[in-house]
């Protein structure tokens, strides 16, 4: 076959389905084919999406991030719609639970940039009261409200808008489901349920079809692999290579378990709770009719017995999930069954090759902590639909912009990951010694760490635009684990004033919300029963 290098893009074959499949066709689809929300006569792109009939979707994930409302809002899913189908609630940050030291701590990393993050930087103010007030409690109102459970809106509030930023916990199973649903019946998305056979290949290298079982030879001009952690066509085809991160961050493996609440108005947690142990890390998610619970951890710290007896220890000590007497008819989490997950903490070293380009956990994962899997999904996603090549000739020059960002990216999720653990004093368990290793720590986040004793993260230390991560997600984490950076020498009086200003407003704005919103809990129940408010 001749190379085509001016070949039209308008054929894109997706290969997996999941979250990551699902989203990148509709993402693609909102981008192409709709005009105002109603799929064009003549759409640009012809979307195939070919799912193995054999794959269960994985959902280890069941957390996102407050850019999913804008990725939902823009392929035309309702939120009232996605709430009810994919049993998600409100999701305002992740808290965790004794992670800075052995004994009994924890701190809030929230959706909210600090009060007044345009204005003043309130690091150097609040340095010199880091004994009376923690930093988020200082600079942001959702570590108050999460702790009283409530939600980030009121049943007024139209959709996708808010008081307080948030985005969801969901069911990733019924979340799949719903994007198959919508896709294929409002967005014009063919659906293969197929296996895939064979991967025909042009001279240049590019991928020119895929053979399939029961289909025959499926054509296409743009591949998309979305076949979760077999890679199936940038790792098995193309043999990008994977970059393992496993000396960096241990964790290797993962127990998850759903169970039942044993209450029916049990409350709700507006955030991801994440519990420090002895060999890991256990998730505790919230959804409206039952939780999800798991350990990650590495099976070179314990063994999958060891970390079992962990998490049903912390099963039997949540009374959410345990039945309070003999007469509840709640199901006993202990004797609930745990699935394992094996985790290969790593990426590949590209995500784009030739005309493929890999999303998910087909292009990497490391581990479910901040819940950035699907936050670069999203990313992927909106970067393919977005810049799309018009035709062959200019894809491998958008395809090295892209992967310079993805390496990027993934750099500062190792970093932003790792610091979690590096800078934690937990001492009884070599676990988290070996964590503190330089060995283990990239040069980067050292580097990073030293500069921070003398003065607080900034966006100065992040040297590209539109990172997965501000200037203040280090901040909150490195103060709420109790770091020490050395207090400011000199502070001019007229900031020192705007910062006591954006100090009060937020306590102000503290009480004025834990007086109006609505419980977590509350506010689905009105969600199910009334729904949100259309613009």
């Amino acid at each position: 076959m001749q190379q085509a290098t001016h070949t039209a893009i308008n054929n894109i074959v997706i290969v997996g389905g999941g979250t990551a499949g699902w989203l990148t066709a509709a993402l693609l689809a909102a981008e192409h084919n709709v005009d105002k929300g109603q799929l064009a006569h003549s759409p640009k792109l012809n979307i195939i999406l070919i799912e193995s009939p054999d794959v269960a979707t994985i959902g280890v994930g069941e957390g996102t991030w407050p850019s999913m409302r804008n990725t939902l809002d823009k392929i035309g899913i309702s939120e009232t719609e996605f709430i009810r189908q994919c049993d998600a609630s409100f999701k305002q940050g992740s808290r965790f639970i004794h992670w800075q030291h052995d004994d009994s701590n924890q701190y809030l990393h929230p959706f909210s940039l600090p009060h007044g993050h345009q204005e003043l930087d309130l690091c150097p103010f609040w340095l010199p009261h880091s004994d009376k007030v923690s930093f988020a409690q200082a600079v942001s109102n959702q570590d108050a409200l999460t702790q009283l459970g409530l939600a980030p809106k009121t049943i007024a509030t139209p959709e996708y808008h808010f008081q307080n930023n948030y985005g969801y916990h969901l069911d990733a199973g019924k979340f799949s489901q719903l994007l198959m649903q919508h896709c294929t019946e409002k967005l014009g998305i063919k659906y293969i349920r197929d296996h895939v056979t064979q991967v025909h290949s042009l001279a240049n290298g590019d991928i020119e079809s895929l053979a399939t079982k029961e289909h025959g030879v499926i054509l296409g001009d743009m591949f998309v692999d979305c076949s979760g952690t077999k890679s199936l066509l940038l790792g098995e085809h193309f043999n990008v290579p994977f970059l393992s991160q496993k000396a960096v961050l241990f964790n290797d493996s993962a127990l998850a378990i759903q169970v039942p609440y044993a209450e029916e108005n049990s409350p709700i947690a507006s955030c991801t709770l994440s519990t420090a142990q002895s060999n890991g890390w256990i998730w505790d998610i919230g959804l409206p009719t039952r939780k999800g619970v798991g350990y990650v951890y590495s099976s070179a710290h314990c063994s999958d017995d060891e970390a079992e007896q962990t998490l049903r220890a912390y099963l039997a000590n949540d009374t959410s999930t345990n039945p309070q007497s003999a007469s509840s008819n709640a199901v006993d989490s202990r004797k609930q069954e745990c699935r394992k997950l094996n985790i290969n903490p790593g990426y590949h070293a590209k995500c784009w090759q030739n005309n493929c380009i890999a999303i998910g956990m087909a292009a990497g994962f490391i581990e479910p902590l901040e819940a950035s899997a699907l936050a670069l999904v999203e990313w992927t996603a909106n970067i393919l639909a977005t810049q799309l090549p018009t035709h062959r000739g200019v894809m491998d020059t958008i395809a090295q912009r892209v992967n310079e960002r993805y390496e990027r990216h993934w750099q500062q999720i190792i970093d932003f990951l790792k610091l979690h653990y590096v800078v934690s004093r937990r001492e009884v368990d070599g676990y988290w010694r070996d964590h503190r290793e330089a060995a283990s720590i990239p040069e980067r986040l050292q580097q990073q760490l030293e500069l921070w004793r003398y003065q607080a993260p900034s966006s100065h230390d992040i040297s590209y635009k539109e990172p997965l991560f501000p200037a203040a997600s280090f901040q909150y984490v490195l103060y709420g684990m109790g770091f020490n950076t050395a207090q400011p020498t000199h502070i001019k009086p007229s900031q020192q004033q705007v910062a006591q200003r954006l100090f009060s407003e937020n306590q102000q704005k503290i009480h004025a919300l834990s007086q109006s919103l609505p419980s977590n809990r509350d506010l689905l129940n009105k969600v199910r029963q009334f729904g949100f408010p259309k613009i």
